[in-house]
């Protein structure tokens, strides 16, 4: 039977809906996994909990469209420096790196970049797993969808691959690359066992092979057509700096590349794109495929940034994503959200004026969403999802800003953890703890792993180049 929460009393609710509604000393009555009402004095009659948020500001679950999670233990390693190198370089060198990760590592870096995820507001993660080895054999996906369940976090699994050997071109080692056989047959098999499509579902697949550069030609054309006859989106890297490699190779841009095999359209999104002009974005509005814009690794690579308002003026859907924790170091939604907004700011004059914070907001929760095909989310509203995540409104440091809750969180610079995160009706972070788990047991055993698996033999061999 399901049960009904009410959300009593809340300072601000910020609803990022169709009308960008906010109410003020307003209740959430929650049915199960949805909304099904928003509004002031709400009876408790047949309410199993209250929850009281008096002084607290409700905003929807942040939705992270890019993400690589075993990269989290390759953060703050010593032994790359990304700044300073092109990707194709930088790539390089960090595979073979990767290519000693196993089956634990995928793991316990999938928990860590989730809890760090939940804790600041995020409610629907997709990652895009493309780490392959001998050690992990085909076991990625499911290692992130057990930690996904311990931690209650909707999950979005993009399988990627890479198929290109080295001497034909690609920065893949040999212990991490697989056939376009193997991998179509592994994305049947996780669309078969993990993909739900009904409303309010908690887990996903995306067909997401890594990127052009990468892969053989047929890896793509053949993902087309089993993401079509399954149903499911796709999605890949674009535009980060390989359109040199895929002139030489094809004699055509990326995004000519994956028009011409049909690899666009409102079932597709790409990661980055600061490598795209202005025509092509026009064309992907057209096609309807949207772009996932990730802030950090951007401006640690010292790449252009994307022009967001002239992206949403022509209908690019532009969504958020932290990506991988060897170019950002962080899997903070809310860091990466105040980044780009700023960085818009900066950059406001020669690219015709900057979204404004709210937008940024909205590229976060409903444009997220939208992205992943989820109508059933992304705002507060009748019958959407209970995602939903609070800010504590009456913290001293937040004096003065209450006034204007649509643009706090951006504007002000709203970073750390929030309050609360609700995730499918149930909340599952409060205060600072996630709620279901032991966190110091998980640290210590993640920690031995990373350390054990990478963090020794990764210096042992930075000593030997």
């Amino acid at each position: 039977m399901d049960k009904k929460i009410l959300i009593q009393g809340a300072k601000a609710i910020v609803t990022c809906d169709g009308s960008d509604n906010v109410f003020f000393d307003a209740d959430i009555l929650i049915d199960g996994k949805r909304i099904e009402k928003i509004g002031q004095g709400i009876p408790t009659e047949g309410v199993d909990e209250v929850i009281d948020a008096r002084g607290k500001f409700v905003y929807p679950g942040l939705v992270n469209t890019h993400h690589h999670f075993f990269q989290t233990f390759v953060r703050n390693l010593k032994t790359i420096d990304y700044p300073n190198m092109t990707v194709p370089e930088w790539l390089d060198k960090i595979y073979r790196i990767f290519q000693r990760v196993d089956s634990d590592v995928i793991y316990y870096s999938s928990l860590t970049a989730f809890a760090d995820l939940i804790k600041h507001g995020c409610t629907t993660a997709f990652d895009h797993q493309y780490c392959y080895t001998d050690k992990t054999g085909k076991s990625p996906v499911d290692r992130q969808m057990e930690a996904a369940r311990m931690l209650g976090i909707r999950y979005h699994a993009g399988r990627g691959a890479n198929t290109l050997p080295r001497e034909e071109g690609s920065t893949i080692p040999e212990a991490m690359r697989e056939t376009t056989d193997e991998f179509l047959s592994d994305c049947e098999r996780l669309i078969d066992t993990y993909h739900d499509p009904s409303p309010y579902s908690m887990s996903q697949i995306v067909i997401s092979p890594c990127q052009p550069m990468n892969s053989y030609k047929e890896t793509f054309v053949e993902s087309v057509k089993l993401a079509r006859d399954k149903k499911v989106f796709m999605h890949t890297h674009l535009g980060e700096g390989e359109n040199d490699v895929m002139l030489a190779r094809y004699g055509k841009r990326t995004l000519d590349w994956c028009e011409e095999i049909g690899f666009q359209g409102p079932d597709v999104w790409y990661a980055h794109c600061w490598e795209l002009s202005v025509p092509e974005f026009e064309r992907m509005a057209k096609a309807g495929t949207g772009v996932s814009h990730c802030p950090a690794p951007a401006v640690l690579g010292g790449f252009p940034i994307l022009p967001i308002k002239k992206l949403l003026e022509r209908n690019v859907n532009v969504s958020l994503g932290v990506d991988g924790s060897a170019t950002n170091d962080s899997s903070n939604l809310l860091d990466a959200l105040r980044l780009s907004y700023v960085l818009q700011c900066y950059f406001s004059k020669e690219r015709s004026g900057a979204p404004s914070s709210y937008d940024m907001l909205k590229i976060a929760t409903v444009n997220g969403a939208k992205t992943l095909g989820r109508t059933d989310l992304g705002s507060l509203e009748k019958d959407k999802g209970a995602d939903l995540f609070m800010i504590d409104g009456e913290a001293l440091e937040l004096t003065g800003t209450e006034h204007d809750p649509k643009n706090l969180i951006a504007r002000v610079g709203v970073t750390g953890p929030v309050y609360m995160t609700m995730i499918n009706g149930k909340v599952v972070y409060k205060d600072g703890l996630l709620l279901g788990v032991d966190e110091r047991k998980l640290r210590m055993e993640g920690e031995k792993v990373c350390t054990d698996v990478l963090r020794i033999p990764c210096e042992a061999f930075h000593n030997l180049v």
